[in-house]
């Protein structure tokens, strides 16, 4: 399967790191746990979402945009890196936050991925509360932009349509390599899913490789039939801008999880709290407090419960956004400031 013929940008250090993770597996007496380090994409501080915008960008710029638009939550990674990303071609980048968190600390609001997106210099940025309709305002803020003689480019939230999407069809490919190079056969794939990209990009290319590798999506946001549903639906269209059969992808390798939302979107839970303390405490790796936290949480719990064996070897997929801790300092810390 090519994907040479499509436009792209190079964005991704790749191919990301595949490590065996010893002193988690030790301390968990589980499975063997191997993480794929999408947090080291490499982009702004790197994340998943990068992937993506290999892709999209690459399409803005084959359409001859100069300004690209998407939205997100506050502590967004993906608009984070989505204006990063823009920067390295010349382009303009505008973002819609949504306030899906009302009642976060000041550093939620100020600090984290809103501080680096000021940093990077974003041309605007709209706060809209939580429950608006974002496909609505980014189309009113890229006529908004077109009535400036801009020729705006919309993003989708998370990078996730079909286009995006081929960030992680290519990533499939890249692990699957990695995977035969090792000769380790994985028994399962887990990841932090939330608007679906990531999750629909790597059954895709899963399928179009005919790899037989069981997938399995921690839901940060929606409940597990609408989830799934989501997934599928952009998978198939995925497979459909490639120009494959949509049936190769059989609608029940499409599985999430959602046991481990807790109360919402970025609405930290206790077991999301003992996970990022968990693999930094073993292994020195930070996890983030909205997606891979989560994911990871409900990784720790599924091995607890036996619903691995210690036959399996899982590999977690780590999407980045470690920034966003900063975000959430009185979740993890208490202290006041320290003091000389």
């Amino acid at each position: 399967m090519l994907l040479s013929h499509l436009p792209r940008v190079k964005l991704v250090q790749a191919p990301t790191p595949l490590e065996f993770l010893l002193n988690l597996t030790k301390a968990l007496g589980g499975p063997e746990i191997y993480i794929k380090r999408d947090d080291a994409t490499g982009l702004a501080t790197g994340g998943n979402k990068t992937r993506k915008l290999e892709f999209l960008i690459g399409d803005a710029i084959a359409k001859g945009a100069t300004h690209v638009i998407t939205q997100g939550a506050t502590q967004s990674n993906h608009v984070r890196q989505t204006i990063a990303a823009a920067n390295k071609f010349g382009l303009k980048a505008s973002a819609i936050l949504e306030q899906r968190v009302n009642d976060g600390a000041v550093e939620y609001y100020n600090n984290g991925n809103v501080l680096l997106d000021e940093i990077l210099g974003v041309h605007s940025i709209d706060i809209v509360p939580g429950g608006t309709d974002m496909v609505a305002a980014l189309e009113a803020k890229a006529k908004a932009l077109e009535a400036q003689g801009e020729r705006p480019y919309i993003i989708p939230g998370g990078g996730s349509n079909a286009v995006g999407a081929l960030g992680y069809v290519s990533t499939a490919i890249e692990l699957i390599y990695q995977l035969n190079q090792l000769q380790l056969v994985p028994t399962h794939l887990v990841h932090a899913t939330g608007s679906t990209g990531t999750q629909a990009g790597l059954l895709a290319g899963l399928a179009a490789t005919n790899s037989n590798l069981p997938v399995l999506g921690i839901s940060v946001r929606a409940e597990k039939t609408k989830q799934e549903e989501n997934v599928y639906k952009l998978a198939r269209a995925t497979l459909e801008h490639l120009g494959l059969n949509t049936d190769i992808l059989a609608r029940e390798k499409v599985v999430a999880n959602s046991d481990y939302v807790g109360e919402g979107y970025g609405i930290p839970t206790e077991s999301m709290i003992e996970a990022v303390e968990l693999l930094a405490r073993t292994e020195g790796i930070f996890l983030d407090p909205v997606y891979s936290g989560k994911g990871f949480a409900g990784l720790v719990d599924l091995i607890r419960q036996g619903h691995f064996t210690k036959d399996d070897k899982v590999i977690f997929l780590h999407t980045g956004g470690a920034v966003g801790l900063f975000g959430y300092r009185t979740t993890f810390s208490e202290k006041d400031a320290y003091r000389i």
